[in-house]
């Protein structure tokens, strides 16, 4: 559970770094489970993890990890941030919290290497509800809290994850968002005034409101760059992409892991009359 100066400090700045979240063993085993997968395009699959991009020099993607195997399956519900993402994504003691408050509607691995970068994306100014910010009547009720795991040390020239503090309550675009955006002209986040850059170690955790503007550097360093993402919003949500995950996940999961994976479940249907 997030202590009050975590809530301050996410309120004013709309990012937390969760230093050493992941252990050195579970470090290791999510590497060795990105290896397995790989080599894979984009577009194929393999199980039910999808090879997938942007369209641009933004990495590669390995769509619904969570299908990866069981080290994957712990990050569901970690214990170093499930609490902070169910706090800010809010919802307990609201119909929500009947449902279990918390759904990914997006988890993936992205490996990117030198040259290679996403722009600037976000921001308060353009009040989009999936990813809003919201503090009301002294309670958090955020639309998308991202979960950034590096599994790599991720320092100067490594393309960290850039964020401009304070965008999550902005009113105006940013002057130079349009230079900087994603398939922008310069389609990093390199250069941008009043934007900084976010260091890991492997194993640190940078949890952030999706609707800070934020992207990366570009790597200029040579090797990959490898972080996972999940993103956490309410239950009603639904998947950003069309993905679904499959019945072998759901069934090894444990209850509390499925709760979140597919908070709402389907009403099996026996019809006694036809129309």
């Amino acid at each position: 559970m997030p202590d009050e100066m975590d809530r301050y400090l996410f309120d004013l700045n709309g990012y937390l770094v969760l230093r050493k979240a992941i252990d050195a063993e579970h470090l290791r085993a999510l590497n060795e489970g990105i290896d397995a997968l790989l080599p894979l395009e984009v577009g194929e699959w393999n199980g039910y993890v999808h090879g997938h991009n942007y369209g641009d020099d933004d990495g590669f993607n390995l769509q619904q990890i969570y299908e990866g195997g069981e080290p994957f399956e712990r990050l569901i519900d970690h214990p170093a941030w499930i609490e902070h993402a169910r706090h800010f994504v809010g919802g307990e003691g609201t119909f929500d919290w009947h449902h279990g408050p918390l759904f990914i509607d997006e988890n993936f691995a992205t490996l990117r290497g030198p040259g290679e970068a996403i722009g600037l994306h976000s921001g308060g100014h353009t009040g989009t509800k999936r990813t809003q910010y919201l503090f009301y009547n002294g309670e958090f009720h955020c639309g998308q809290i991202d979960i950034l795991m590096a599994l790599t040390d991720i320092g100067p020239g490594d393309g960290s994850t850039m964020v401009i503090p304070g965008s999550h309550k902005a009113n105006l675009e940013h002057p130079e968002f349009e230079l900087h955006k994603m398939k922008g002209e310069q389609d990093s986040v390199d250069d941008v005034t009043g934007a900084i850059e976010v260091h890991l170690e492997a194993g640190d955790v940078l949890l952030f409101v999706d609707a800070i503007s934020h992207g990366s550097a570009r790597r200029s360093n040579p090797g990959l760059r490898r972080t996972i993402v999940y993103r956490y919003g309410p239950s009603w949500g639904n998947f950003r992409h069309g993905y679904q995950p499959s019945p072998a996940l759901l069934e090894r999961l444990t209850p509390e892991r499925r709760q979140i994976v597919q908070p709402q479940k389907l009403i099996p249907r026996v019809p006694q009359r036809q129309v």
